[in-house]
């Protein structure tokens, strides 16, 4: 009832994820993701510890590799669990356990990892890799661009109801953290128009964190 990528940009070590399901607030409990770090999904029947676990252990010095490795021997019930992560060098890493739900599948390449569980066919985190290859422009576009070839390609069995798209850069916390957590519409085509709206401000936000005197201002009331 989830599919995903995590992604590397290449060209400034952005990391960022997106993710969507049939299920409410996926991204509240699937997405994680640490600047310098890497990016971690951790999905189907799942167990949030697993994400931070992993960036833990990246940050400690593993790789994706090892660190997915090293989660599917420490988590509980691993075999129902899906783990996506991407490391700072861009090394990719999936452990889907076979009690993964419905169709489910995986593919990652240098810089990017997509998978799903209760697919409409095995096609999709293919889609979902390509996509976020062939795309140009910021990480945030190339994720959108990717999850709506996932989409393109089948999606879920079912009709999708939430999402979220998450980026971080060189800061603590997310310069990017956007969730449509339900809806009868596409939650894809919800979070990519609230990313229409935030990426021309995303800079200023973070430069209001770090030295109020030197942002812009966008006019709001109370704005100075």
């Amino acid at each position: 009832m989830t599919f995903s990528l995590v992604a590397r940009c290449e060209e400034t070590g952005t990391f960022g994820l997106a993710i969507s399901s049939s299920s409410p607030a996926v991204a509240a409990r699937c997405s994680f993701a640490r600047a310098g770090v890497g990016a971690v999904a951790s999905q189907n029947v799942t167990d949030p510890s697993l994400g931070p676990m992993a960036l833990d252990l990246m940050q400690s010095g593993l790789t994706a590799k090892e660190a997915v490795e090293e989660v599917s021997l420490r988590g509980k019930f691993i075999e129902y669990r899906q783990v996506l992560a991407v490391d700072k060098a861009g090394g990719t890493a999936i452990h889907s356990g076979p009690n993964s739900l419905g169709i489910w599948t995986q593919a990652q390449a240098q810089n990017v990892a997509s998978g799903g569980n209760l697919l409409a066919n095995d096609k999709v985190p293919q889609a979902i890799v390509d996509g976020f290859l062939e795309a140009e422009g910021h990480i945030g576009d190339r994720l959108i661009a990717a999850m709506r070839a996932g989409l393109a390609a089948g999606g879920e069995a079912g009709p999708i109801h939430s999402a979220g798209m998450k980026v971080v850069d060189k800061v603590s916390w997310p310069v990017a953290d956007l969730r449509c957590d339900w809806t009868e519409d596409c939650p894809i085509e919800a979070i990519a128009t609230a990313w229409d709206v935030y990426k021309p401000q995303l800079e200023a936000y973070i430069q209001r964190a770090l030295d109020p005197r030197e942002a812009p201002s966008y006019g709001v009331p109370g704005d100075q």
